[in-house]
C-alpha cells in the first residue's frame, strides 16, 4: 500500500504530461493542416469546372500589411467592363485564392472587379496556425480598409466567403468593415460544433476536444471555445445572404441557420439540394446565381 502510494504522484505526472503531448498534437492538426499550393488549387479548380476566362482577364498582385504586420498575398481581378462595385471573395481551409474562382464568373457577370486573396496561413503567405476567425476576421476587416483606400471609385463593396473564408466574413463584422453586403457560403457558427461532429463520425471521444482547446492555449495562445464567429453577429447591421448545401455533412446547415438568426440586419438563408461541403456553386449554378442577384437586388 505505501508502494502504491509513493508511486501515485508519479502516475499522475506521467498522466498530466501525456495529455500535455496529445493536446499539443491535436492543436497542430487541426490548426496546422497541409495547405494547397497554387498549382494543386488550379488543378482542382480546372478538373471540376471551366477555369479558362481566368487567363485573359486583367491581373494585379500585391500585398496587404494586416493590423499585426502580417503580409496576405492578394490579386486584383479586373472586370472586362468599367464598373465600381468590387468584392472581396475568401476562400476555405487548405485552400488558397484559386479557390475563390469559382464564384468569380457569376461577379464579373454581375458588375464587380474581383479581389481574391490568401488567408493567414495559406497560398503564399507565410506560415502561420489558423484561428478559425479569430485574427482571419481581422484580416478581413484590413483588406476592407486597404481595398477602398487602394480603389477610391468603389461605389458598392461587398464579401464574399466559402467555409473558413465565410466563418471569418461572418467574424469580421465584429471590426463594423465598411461593406454593403456579404454572401456566406457554408460557414460555421463555432469550429467546436463541427469539430465534435467529426470526431463522433470518426469514434474518437469528444472529451479529447478539452485536451485540444489546451494544447491550442498553450502552443498557439488562442481558445478553440473562443473560435465562435456567430457572437461577432450580435450588433451587424450589414446584411448578409447565407447558402448553404442541404446535405453538408462536414458543416452541417444548422451552422447558417443559426448565424441567419443571430444577425441584427437584414438576412437571407437559402439551402442547395443535393450540394455537399463548399458544392453549392458547382452542383446548382443557376440557383446560386439567382439568389445572390435577388439578394442584392434588393439592397
Amino acid at each position: 500500500m505505501k508502494r502504491v502510494a509513493k508511486r501515485l504522484p508519479l502516475v499522475i505526472l506521467v498522466l498530466v504530461l501525456i495529455s500535455f503531448i496529445v493536446g499539443l498534437f491535436m492543436a497542430k492538426f487541426i490548426m496546422t493542416g497541409k495547405r494547397q499550393t497554387l498549382d494543386e488549387a488550379m488543378k482542382w479548380q480546372s478538373e471540376h469546372y471551366d477555369t479558362s476566362f481566368y487567363e485573359s482577364l486583367e491581373k494585379t498582385d500585391y500585398t496587404v500589411k494586416s493590423y499585426d504586420g502580417y503580409l496576405l498575398h492578394v490579386q486584383f481581378l479586373k472586370n472586362p467592363q468599367p464598373t465600381e462595385r468590387y468584392i472581396i471573395i475568401s476562400h476555405g481551409y487548405t485552400d488558397n485564392r484559386m479557390g475563390a474562382l469559382k464564384y468569380v464568373p457569376m461577379y464579373l457577370d454581375l458588375g464587380f472587379n474581383c479581389v481574391i486573396y490568401d488567408l493567414r496561413g495559406h497560398g503564399e503567405n507565410e506560415s502561420a496556425f489558423t484561428s478559425y476567425g479569430i485574427r482571419e476576421g481581422q484580416d478581413i476587416a484590413e483588406l476592407v480598409k486597404d481595398t477602398r483606400s487602394r480603389y477610391p471609385d468603389i461605389a458598392q463593396l461587398g464579401l464574399h466567403g466559402e467555409s473558413l473564408g465565410a466563418a471569418s466574413t461572418a467574424a469580421s463584422m465584429k471590426y463594423e468593415p465598411q461593406v454593403d453586403f456579404a454572401v456566406c457560403d457554408c460557414g460555421f457558427s463555432d469550429i467546436e460544433n463541427v469539430l465534435r461532429r467529426g470526431y463522433k463520425a470518426a469514434n474518437v471521444p469528444t472529451f479529447l476536444l478539452g485536451f485540444a482547446d489546451m494544447g491550442a492555449r498553450v502552443r498557439y495562445h488562442v481558445s478553440i471555445k473562443d473560435m465562435r464567429p456567430i457572437d461577432s453577429l450580435d450588433d451587424n447591421t450589414v446584411p448578409m445572404l447565407f447558402i448553404h448545401g442541404a446535405e453538408d455533412e462536414l458543416i452541417t446547415p444548422e451552422n447558417s441557420e443559426d448565424m441567419a438568426a443571430r444577425t441584427k440586419g437584414i438576412s437571407e438563408l437559402h439551402l442547395i439540394e443535393g450540394a455537399g461541403h463548399a458544392e453549392s456553386i458547382l452542383k446548382d449554378p443557376e440557383s446560386y446565381r439567382s439568389y445572390v442577384e435577388g439578394f442584392l437586388a434588393g439592397l
